[in-house]
């Protein structure tokens, strides 16, 4: 099933929009275009629109192209912004690419224009997707700094890189107080052999089973807790840190 492509046409001249969508037709891409020539038109459509794609002459009657681009830009919309002229310059065309068309396809080389859409979907669809990511590892990271349970970042030599709220409220140190250090400080004297093998494990990409311990709060009392320990990897896969949920079981026992 073939996916339709809706394209905003900012030209004045209606053969030469109607040049345009043959042309990706031609090429397989089955579009679906307004052509508007205007600001005021063109704004109206980018309100009430969705669209895939712009298509912009660089000189028309009323505007041209670096003030469409103005208006593409104010509303915050990421899709290729393509310029088609019958002629442009070198340093117009670097002019528009600065202030952010995606590329500049010339009239007598429409050949070009499908290739440069296609190019510049796919790198807007590669931009939308790493927002995505960004967005959801700020929510993640929010969700994880104000849990109630307690959890904790260290690197595999046993520094604390990240602590949360929820560590705060359980172990009484601060962040400021232990980001750092090490993490060796929560550990009971008899229980440290045990937690250097749990990140041995982890070091050499072994699972490790939630396991109940006992560690230390800042004032030296003791408290019993369920730890889940997991391994945070870089983008090779490789592992270089861990991240422990410690729950405190100590009316649990």
């Amino acid at each position: 099933m073939s996916t339709h492509y809706r394209v905003l046409q900012v030209e004045d001249s209606i053969d030469d929009a109607l040049f345009n969508v043959r042309q990706l037709q031609g090429e397989g891409l089955d579009v679906r275009s307004l052509r508007v020539e205007t600001v005021t038109e063109m704004r109206h459509a980018l309100e009430v629109g969705t669209w895939d794609f712009i298509i912009c002459d660089y000189q028309l009657p009323q505007f041209d192209g670096l003030k469409a681009l103005a208006v593409y830009k104010e509303t915050g919309l990421d899709i290729p912004f393509i310029v088609v002229s019958g002629w442009i310059g070198e340093a117009q065309a670097v002019k528009l690419i600065k202030a952010g068309a995606h590329e500049c396809v010339m009239k007598d080389d429409l050949a070009e224009l499908g290739p440069a859409i296609r190019r510049e979907l796919k790198a807007a669809g590669e931009r939308l997707i790493r927002k995505r990511a960004v967005a959801n590892d700020a929510l993640l990271a929010s969700i994880v700094k104000d849990c109630n349970e307690a959890i904790f970042g260290t690197t595999l030599e046993g520094s604390v890189v990240t602590w949360n709220k929820g560590a705060e409220r359980l172990y009484g140190y601060t962040a400021s107080e232990i980001l750092g250090g090490p993490v060796a400080i929560l550990e009971s004297p008899n229980e440290t052999t045990r937690q250097s093998a749990m990140l041995q494990k982890l070091r050499c990409g072994e699972p490790v089973p939630r396991f109940e311990t006992v560690h230390l709060r800042k004032n030296k009392s003791v408290v019993r807790v369920s730890l889940t320990i997991s391994p945070v990897k870089a983008a090779h896969g490789r592992v270089v840190g861990t991240s422990t949920l410690a729950h405190d079981i100590t009316l649990t026992r």
